[in-house]
């Protein structure tokens, strides 16, 4: 879920006036200066610090040229088209592709404005693994409700590291219920020699034993290797706040688990007022949401996989405080 996202420039602020880039000033330095790596700006807000981006060189130069029109539908647009999901003025070589351990679906209210989504931006990053679909499109998640969970706060959400479990107890729960799964076939009984009978009942009761506590150790010292989590896909809601009680009340998606980013707050440049800080754009969503699912549900160390998520948003969170600045609306 996210907040009213904006693509575009705020209301009022001109990016085509914007201050040029600095690396105006490093394309033509003087004859004995030494080569310089230019490494891109730290955002405004603390909540970018630290993000392990790809240059955004590419940006810049195109946000120098202005805007060029889609060779596909005409519309005017600067870096990508958020119509026909692809680059303008831009090429493929310098933005950085991102692979995702899952799919994600986001579904988008018909009245929300394309240019006012953020949700291109995981599109165009993550073409492979992410699907915008226009409600009342929704895909068919009747059959995988143990594999795919909706993330949306409020009452009955939990957290990122619950939904594990959760999901483990919904798939155990369906395989139970399951009236075509066969009972494993009986091994023949072979001869046995004397004091082998003990043994045989022995390693049957460490295994019962197990059974019984749910995995965890059935002999002193052992441990049993953590069930990993089920989760196939994410399907996050692209809308405003108001607009969203049309599609999250669709029958289609009651029985998805739901997961509320609790810890999360945003540093969107057009927060709707009124609202939590915890209400978060789309693309911030998607990125938070893939990060705790590395540290808290696969345990593992998070290295910045996924932070090229935030490549567009950060560059243009930056653009966009310079031009309020600029502009005497901060």
């Amino acid at each position: 879920m996210s907040s009213s996202d904006v693509l575009a420039s705020p209301a009022g602020v001109d990016l085509s006036s914007s201050p040029k880039s600095p690396l105006a000033k490093t394309q033509h330095p003087d004859k004995d200066s030494k080569p310089v790596t230019k490494q891109n700006p730290v955002p405004a807000s603390p909540l970018l610090h630290g993000l392990k981006l790809a240059p955004h060189r590419e940006l810049e130069q195109a946000q120098q040229r202005g805007r060029l029109k889609c060779s596909s539908c005409g519309g005017s647009r600067m870096f990508f088209c958020y119509t026909c999901c692809s680059l303008v003025g831009v090429s493929q070589q310098e933005i950085p592709s991102v692979k995702l351990p899952i799919k994600i679906d986001i579904i988008k209210h018909p009245s929300e404005v394309d240019g006012k989504s953020t949700a291109i931006h995981a599109k165009i990053l993550a073409p492979d693994d992410v699907t915008i679909y226009t409600y009342p499109c929704i895909p068919d998640y009747e059959d995988d409700t143990d594999k795919v969970v909706l993330v949306f706060p409020g009452p009955g959400s939990v957290s990122v590291e619950e939904m594990t479990w959760r999901l483990q107890n919904l798939a155990d729960m369906k395989s139970a219920a399951s009236p075509d799964e066969e009972p494993s076939p009986k091994r023949p009984r072979a001869e046995e020699k004397p004091g082998a009978t003990q043994q045989a009942k022995g390693q049957t009761s460490v295994a019962t034993h197990t059974e019984e506590r749910g995995g965890e150790p059935g002999i002193e010292g052992q441990t049993e290797t953590p069930r990993a989590c089920p989760l196939q896909r994410v399907v996050f809601i692209d809308s405003t706040w108001n607009q969203t009680t049309r599609i999250i009340t669709d029958e289609r998606l009651q029985a998805l688990l739901r997961v509320e980013l609790k810890t999360r707050k945003t540093c969107f440049w057009r927060h709707q007022k009124g609202s939590p800080d915890t209400y978060l754009a789309t693309i911030e969503a998607v990125y938070y949401f893939l990060k705790d699912y590395q540290e808290l549900c696969l345990k593992q160390e998070y290295t910045g996989q996924y932070d090229n998520l935030m490549f567009f948003y950060c560059y243009l969170h930056t653009l966009i405080n310079k031009a309020k600045t600029t502009a005497g609306r901060r």
